[in-house]
């Protein structure tokens, strides 16, 4: 007798959805993207861009624009033991993050490489949140255990969110009725009254930029979408894609996974993955805590050494190094590393980059190969490259408190 497969067809399985997701913000998102370019996150429909990137990407530097950060993973942390639990997995004293404030992370694995990053959310003594580009709730719940009080939870569904970017954002809330704004710091988080809930608004972003970040439930969305576009045309408001966001994090000094950095959780070859150090985050390692995920191996590390360093670079001309293989001499004779991300800076007026370069050259010449076309023609040039110590752009107003209305 023949064996039948009787198969419940996908599109009548419940937790089976086809296709990309919509985020809460999807309808009015569409009706702007003119050209339809979409990529995927998380499993989200996501702009590359909507008109012109360009335009869009001028628009944080010089009015201000939105982007829907809704795909974003985001998960709650409560429990008396929660703070003891975040501190051992990440490389920061969350003791001492105070309540209502916003501070960026690295957890890592015990040999001391980078799971993910994102931004942690003091909510309460007993209350965080977590934000990151990639699901880690896996992760999370492997960190929780030998704490019996930590209860996590996926809240990604129950949160839309729009970064609100540009000299202009601040102006922009004021005039929607969000009254003591221009008093939030850089990565505080206030609370304000909307329709018949609630918003959460925090001073923080991925342009470097003055800027916001919008957090309220999926069912208001609409609504924060609408009164933005209607009181921002004052204020040169646009939508942003991830185009324009690319660029504007790397003049910042911003971090991109899957461009700068590989998740250690995402790599099949040994030591394609990276430590905090090689990335330049020594910065928000702190070996005064007894223990942490990965202490000992970053300890040793930087004792020694030895480990690549992640630098931002200006490339001589005007040509972007994209891809571009790192020298220590103009003959190209002894590679030494590679550029991650590379653009030419319209605010800057600079070749700017990142290069990941093995530590033992970080002080020797670097020379970037630069493979560029024009008129369907290949060109190559070989540029020297000046190590940069301080983000790219970082405006007096990303700081100020209050700051100009621009």
């Amino acid at each position: 007798m023949p064996l039948t497969a009787h198969l419940q067809a996908a599109e009548d399985i419940e937790h089976v959805r086809p296709g990309l997701l919509q985020s809460p913000f999807y309808s009015r998102i569409s009706e702007l993207n003119l050209n339809q370019q979409w990529i995927e996150w998380n499993g989200y429909a996501s702009a590359v861009y909507y008109a012109d990137a360009h335009l869009e990407y001028f628009a944080t530097r010089n009015t201000c624009a939105v982007f829907d950060v809704s795909p974003m993973r985001k998960y709650r942390f409560k429990g008396a033991d929660v703070e003891a639990m975040l501190d051992r997995m990440v490389t920061r004293d969350v003791s001492a993050q105070a309540l209502h404030t916003v501070a960026y992370n690295v957890w890592c694995t015990d040999a001391g490489r980078v799971v993910d990053d994102g931004t942690l959310f003091r909510l309460a003594d007993d209350e965080f949140m977590v934000c990151c580009a990639d699901p880690c709730f896996d992760w999370f719940q492997l960190s929780a255990v030998g704490f019996e009080h930590v209860e996590i939870t996926d809240i990604s569904d129950e949160l839309a969110a729009l970064a609100l970017q540009g000299p202009t954002s601040c102006a922009l809330l004021k005039a929607m009725g969000f009254t003591g704004i221009e008093q939030c710091k850089p990565f505080q988080i206030v609370a304000f009254p909307y329709a018949d809930g609630e918003i959460t608004i925090s001073r923080t972003g991925y342009t470097g930029d003055l800027g916001y970040e919008l957090w309220l439930e999926p069912r208001h969305a609409l609504q924060l979408w609408d009164e933005l576009f209607s009181k921002g045309k004052l204020y040169g408001i646009q939508p942003l894609g991830d185009e324009s966001l690319d660029m504007a994090r790397l003049e910042a000094g911003f971090l991109a996974p899957d461009v700068d950095f590989h998740g250690s959780l995402h790599t099949v070859d040994l030591h394609n993955d990276h430590s905090p150090l090689e990335l330049g985050l020594g910065w928000i390692i702190n070996f005064k805590k007894s223990h942490f995920n990965g202490r000992a191996a970053l300890l040793e590390a930087k004792e020694s050494g030895n480990y690549r360093r992640l630098l931002k670079l200006d490339i001589e001309g005007n040509k972007p190094a994209v891809n571009s293989i790192l020298y220590s001499n103009k003959k190209c004779t002894q590679e030494i590393g590679y550029v991650t991300s590379a653009m030419w800076s319209p605010v800057v007026k600079a070749n700017i980059a990142y290069g990941l370069v093995d530590g033992k050259y970080v002080d020797s010449e670097i020379w970037a190969e630069v493979y560029y076309e024009k008129e369907l023609r290949w060109h190559r040039n070989v540029a020297r490259c000046t190590r940069v110590t301080r983000p790219f752009w970082s405006p007096e107003r990303a700081r100020a408190t209050p700051p100009p209305d621009c």
